[in-house]
């Protein structure tokens, strides 16, 4: 990169039209996005030379390893994009990035499993202020001309660091220490924060409201323990005491946090945002694309490893043809959506991920993995048509100055979804009795993608009708947010 790219970009003043985006900036928050989604996949490839090694980890420590990182991520997605919004997203996406060293560090350095699950938990810390941190300075310097295009490019990013988090976790399972994967992130955490603070320029604060510590409390908590009950389901079972405990706490407090919320004069955010019909069809449609995707995430690793034979590097790989319609998709879904709206990209992008979900549970141990990879290409063309679409749907359903909380709510969306698509999976897979043997696996997995790619088509339908009526048939329709 030049030294012209990486001059200081000047500040945006209050009140002015936001400096151009430029490739550079472009470049640099979507490596943000992609390095801190990675995180989020690759340790699940790590989980076998975890068991293995000197911390000696048990059964529930190994799964709070995984998911200690998801759940402060997604429970503090919505407070950080606010917090974005109210104290500078710049100053939030650079403390974000060394949160998220500071707990690759620890992790890494970790001579117990306490620690290493703490390290994670500061890690997921640190990507929940990148990732709406990343997306509200893209809407602000973009304008509403480029926003699609930023939105879409950062969507990739987002598919990408899955992709990154699937080969370098295996690769590192199956020639590295696991301490190494923690190692590389810290450099590259760095690295990204000098680039960021050459190259992005500061933008806008918003001028409403005040800083909300109670209601931030109650709505991390809440989400918190409804991921918890996600989670866990499939492990304790869905009517265990232990479950049914999370639900109920996290059903309380969502209800305490609306009551709050609908009462304070400097709520957090307005629950009557989910009165824009745009915004209830966006978030949907978010959760059942990446309840697709994660399921297959899930099940994927364990088909190619059990039932194919692939080594974890192999299997890291193989899973590269979900890239390609991520990558060339985003541009026809940005010229679809501006002749006819958002509602065909989004229903034919959803639809093609539950048909691709359909026609990956044919697979079994015979299957070629050719047949295989073009089901993934099914999948992969339907997340470039639709997930742009869906996540200018939900930031552009909130005013300007609270890009950072709709980013913050669309990426809540993203992992609720993929933790119910894992913990749905799961539950299937155990109701099957899938175990190591090719036999069996292939046998659990069939049941198991269908039922996903059931629910994923039932709920295109539901996503196509609201947005049928948030956006009646107007061409250009997903421009401007409907209340």
């Amino acid at each position: 990169m030049s030294s012209a790219a990486l001059s200081p970009p000047p500040s945006v003043p209050a009140g002015t039209t936001p400096s151009p985006l430029r490739r550079s900036t472009l470049l640099v928050l979507c490596a943000c996005v992609l390095v801190a989604q990675s995180m989020v996949a690759a340790v699940n490839l790590l989980i076998p030379q975890l068991a293995a090694s000197s911390l000696h980890p048990s059964a529930t420590e190994l799964l709070w390893t995984v998911d200690a990182y998801v759940i402060v991520f997604a429970g503090l997605l919505i407070p950080a994009g606010a917090l974005g919004d109210r104290r500078g997203r710049k100053g939030v996406l650079l403390a974000g990035l060394a949160l998220f060293a500071a707990g690759a560090a620890l992790s890494a350095l970790a001579t117990t499993p306490a620690l290493l699950i703490a390290g994670r938990g500061v890690s997921g810390a640190g990507a929940a202020c990148v990732m709406p941190a990343t997306m509200s300075i893209l809407v602000q310097l973009a304008g509403p001309e480029g926003r699609a295009r930023a939105l879409a490019s950062w969507t990739l990013a987002v598919g990408l660091g899955g992709l990154a988090g699937n080969v370098g976790g295996g690769a590192t399972g199956q020639f590295l220490s696991w301490r190494a994967l923690f190692w590389l992130m810290v450099p590259a955490a760095a690295l990204l924060a000098r680039t960021v603070a050459v190259t992005v320029p500061r933008t806008d604060r918003s001028p409403h409201g005040r800083p909300d510590p109670r209601g931030t409390v109650v709505l991390v908590a809440a989400l918190v323990a409804l991921l918890a009950g996600i989670i866990e389901g499939p492990a304790y079972g869905w009517t265990s005491p232990r479950i049914l405990v999370f639900f109920a706490v996290g059903a309380v407090l969502a209800v305490l946090f609306t009551w709050y919320a609908l009462r304070s004069p400097a709520a957090l955010f307005d629950p009557r945002a989910f009165r824009s019909r745009r915004l209830r069809a966006a978030a949907l449609g978010t959760a059942t694309g990446f309840f697709g995707l994660f399921s297959l995430f899930y099940a994927n690793s364990q088909y190619l490893q059990y039932v194919k034979g692939y080594g974890p590097a192999v299997t890291g790989l193989a899973i590269v043809p979900l890239t390609i319609g991520m990558a060339l998709f985003p541009k026809v879904a940005t010229r679809w959506q501006a002749a006819s709206g958002p509602r065909p990209t989004v229903a034919t992008g959803l639809f093609l991920i539950g048909a691709g979900l359909l026609g990956a549970s044919t697979a079994g141990a015979a299957t070629p993995y050719a047949l295989y990879a073009c089901w993934l290409l099914v999948i992969s063309a339907g997340t470039g048509l639709c997930m742009p679409t869906l996540t200018v749907g939900v930031v552009s359903s909130l005013p300007a100055h609270q890009a950072g909380l709709g980013s913050g709510l669309g990426t809540s969306a993203r992992e609720i979804g993929a933790a119910l698509g894992v913990a749905v999976t799961g539950t299937v897979l155990a109701a099957h009795d899938a175990g190591a043997g090719a036999a069996s696996f292939a046998e659990a997995m069939s049941p198991a993608l269908r039922t996903v790619g059931a629910v994923v088509l039932v709920a295109t339908g539901l996503v196509a009708f609201g947005y049928r009526t948030a956006s009646g048939r107007r061409p250009g329709a997903g421009t401007a947010p409907t209340r």
